[in-house]
């Protein structure tokens, strides 16, 4: 009897046992299921960030891109507008130079035509440079075209020098001359005197040129020019 009850008892321990056996593999099983979980949205979390970050350093180039197109047309820009400027600069100073100007000449204030004014500069700039060649031709074409010119006076004053300069003594007397006959109040006349006696001078006429030095004393005594004539006639006796 009590070797039966033992062999009745041992079978239910048995079963027990596997029972426990069971319910620690299936915690078992669901800690692995959750671990998985847990490595798998970790995956998932990082793969994520993986896009996100790859985004970002999509995104960061793109900004770059746009940052340098913006600033190659903000320089489009700039450009652009500094040409317009000079443009309209260039504009101004181009109609500025069609306009009639106000000039000082002889102490007095005249308005004179820009085509005018253009003219005599030329004429100007190359017995400037010392070509008294080309400022006889310009000078003469200035007188030729604007012979009501406030600037006449000057201009054949002046080219009565560029003769001069070139040893022309006769032509540069010829126009010295035309200037005292047509000007005579005109604040240059004394000075194209004291030329017309150096043209004289050179041309070895020194009776004519005595004769030029006393009459600008005489008629200009107050001019510079009259000073030198005094100081030349002392020096000719």
């Amino acid at each position: 009897m009590a070797l039966f009850a033992c062999c009745a008892v041992l079978p239910v321990q048995q079963a027990s046992a596997g029972l426990f056996e069971d319910d620690e593999a299936r915690r078992h099983i669901l800690d692995m299921r959750d671990k998985m979980k847990e490595v798998e949205q970790e995956k998932a979390d990082k793969a994520s960030l993986l896009v996100v970050a790859n985004q970002n350093e999509a995104l960061r180039d793109e900004i770059a891109k746009l940052r340098g197109q913006i600033e190659v047309l903000t320089n489009q820009i700039t450009t652009l507008e500094n040409r317009q400027k000079d443009f309209y600069l260039d504009l101004d100073t181009r109609l500025k130079k069609l306009e009639p100007q106000q000039m000082t000449v002889n102490g007095q204030a005249v308005t004179v035509e820009a085509d005018e004014v253009q003219s005599f500069n030329k004429a100007e700039e190359l017995f400037a440079a010392g070509n008294y060649k080309g400022a006889v031709t310009a000078y003469g074409e200035f007188m030729k075209n604007f012979p009501k010119s406030h600037l006449l006076a000057k201009a054949q004053y002046q080219l009565g020098n560029a003769y001069y300069l070139q040893g022309d003594y006769k032509n540069a007397l010829k126009n010295q001359s035309a200037v005292v006959r047509r000007y005579p109040k005109n604040v240059i006349t004394p000075d194209a005197m004291l030329n017309m006696a150096s043209c004289q001078l050179g041309l070895q006429d020194i009776d004519a040129a005595k004769k030029t030095l006393s009459e600008l004393v005489k008629k200009y005594p107050k001019s510079e020019a009259a000073k030198g004539a005094k100081e030349r006639l002392a020096k000719l006796g």
